[in-house]
């Protein structure tokens, strides 16, 4: 009696509070995911590369001033103590740096691959809380499940106990009874486990303790993809995934610094301008003297001979490069091969979610048919155990189907770069209290 009171207790506590919906918990992610935090800390980063290539482009200026006590002593001159200071500035303008160019290309295309590493990172992430969120509820349905199981058991059991003590039954059926309730009693502990370790994952996503996670609104109608042909999701995969945009980026890096590499042979050209002043406190006709000097021109450095480094590299890059051709490439099947997964399980899931909805039906009416065969005599106690223990498989099985075939919708749209927040809205749409 007080075990039940205090479950009352906890129901209208837990009633009262307002359940977490999908949409929350994955604004909550994105506001406290450690990985995604780190992408745009990564993206920030990396943005900073283009001012650091234009600086090669633009131009140097620097300063440069000293100053120093001599003390001379000459046969000629005798002995002199004076203190003489220089100043100067000189500005250089690149005219032609053909590395430099390039470098500065490279770091717009080092954006470009930071920015689609950052758009994989936030399209993995709703990922993850999806499937975070939708293991702890399957969990939960899971123990749910085995709670009514044990009721139905312990029913049972008390109807064998029963009907062994007036003479209709045989111990057996007591001792099957009190097996499969034993055996419904270990599940549920092994099942309470594996919430709380879902719990933890979700928890490890959003930094803090999970609500209570508003539920599945069951029967759903799940749609097929559109367009229904999944050689369509494949080529939009080969072309558009987040990963493949990114093996793309680190190719056209790569043939970017071939180029460098090369432009190692080619001359420099710049513009330098400077002046100068200085003074010293000593000259032969007034003890002192101070002198300014100016000056502009261009100045050519021509590479002769490197000890044969830029041909070596040259060499490197060209090996970079195809590297990367390949890493591209193997990025386009995998794409290829994950939009085909996740089309091929969302039209199973599709397929499943309809097969195992008729089957619960006729798993219900088994179980209802055995029950009354065994209240009659034509049906022994196993048989009702064995229809109650087909009605939960059956259920945990559905739910699993309708999460399952949720979370490979989501991957399909991830496989060709189109999940956004509007499909984590568009989710939520599906839950309830």
């Amino acid at each position: 009696m007080r075990r039940t009171a205090i479950c009352l207790v906890g129901a209208l506590v837990a009633g009262s509070v307002q359940a977490a919906d999908l949409r929350e918990v994955y604004q909550e992610a994105v506001a406290n995911d450690a990985q995604l935090a780190a992408a745009k800390a990564q993206l920030a980063a990396t943005r900073e590369r283009i001012p650091q290539g234009l600086a090669g482009l633009l131009p140097d200026v620097s300063a440069s001033a000293n100053t120093s006590w001599n003390d001379v002593d000459s046969s000629t001159t005798g002995h002199r103590q004076y203190n003489s200071n220089a100043r100067s500035i000189q500005l250089t303008q690149p005219v032609f740096r053909l590395q430099n160019v390039i470098q500065y290309d490279q770091a717009k295309l080092q954006v470009l691959q930071a920015e689609a590493q950052y758009q994989s990172v936030l399209q993995d992430l709703i990922v993850r809380v999806a499937q975070a969120y939708f293991d702890v509820l399957l969990a939960q349905d899971a123990l749910a499940t085995l709670a009514v199981q044990e009721r139905a058991v312990a029913e049972q059991l008390e109807s064998a106990k029963k009907n062994f003590e007036v003479g209709t039954a045989t111990i057996t059926d007591t001792h099957e009874a009190q097996a499969r309730h034993d055996l419904v009693v270990a599940q549920q502990i092994a099942a309470q486990n594996d919430l709380e370790v879902r719990q933890a994952v979700l928890r490890q996503i959003i930094g803090r303790e999970p609500d209570k996670l508003a539920s599945l609104r069951t029967p759903l109608r799940l749609d097929a993809p559109q367009p229904d042909e999944v050689g369509k999701w494949e080529n939009a995969a080969r072309s558009g995934a987040f990963p493949v945009q990114v093996q793309q980026a680190a190719l056209d890096i790569a043939i970017r610094e071939r180029e460098k590499a090369k432009a190692g042979h080619f001359p420099t050209l710049d513009v330098v301008a400077s002046y100068g002043r200085t003074s010293s406190g000593f000259s032969f006709a007034s003890g002192s003297t101070v002198a300014t000097s100016a000056a502009i021109g261009v100045q050519l450095a021509v590479p002769v001979f490197q000890g044969g480094a830029v041909s070596s590299r040259e060499r490197e890059t060209a090996a970079l490069k195809d590297k990367a051709l390949s890493d591209l490439d193997a990025a386009r099947r995998a794409a290829a091969l994950a939009a085909r997964q996740a089309f091929l399980g969302v039209k199973s899931g599709i397929a499943q979610v309809s097969a195992l909805e008729q089957a619960l039906i006729s798993s219900k009416s088994a179980l209802e048919s055995n029950r009354l065969g065994y209240e009659v005599g034509v049906r022994i106690n196993i048989d009702v155990l064995n229809a109650q223990q087909q009605v939960a498989t059956t259920q945990r099985d559905l739910s699993k189907a309708y999460y399952d075939s949720l979370l490979a919708q989501l991957r399909l749209k991830a496989a060709t770069a189109s999940l956004g927040e509007a499909d984590v809205q568009a989710l939520n749409g599906f839950l309830g209290q």
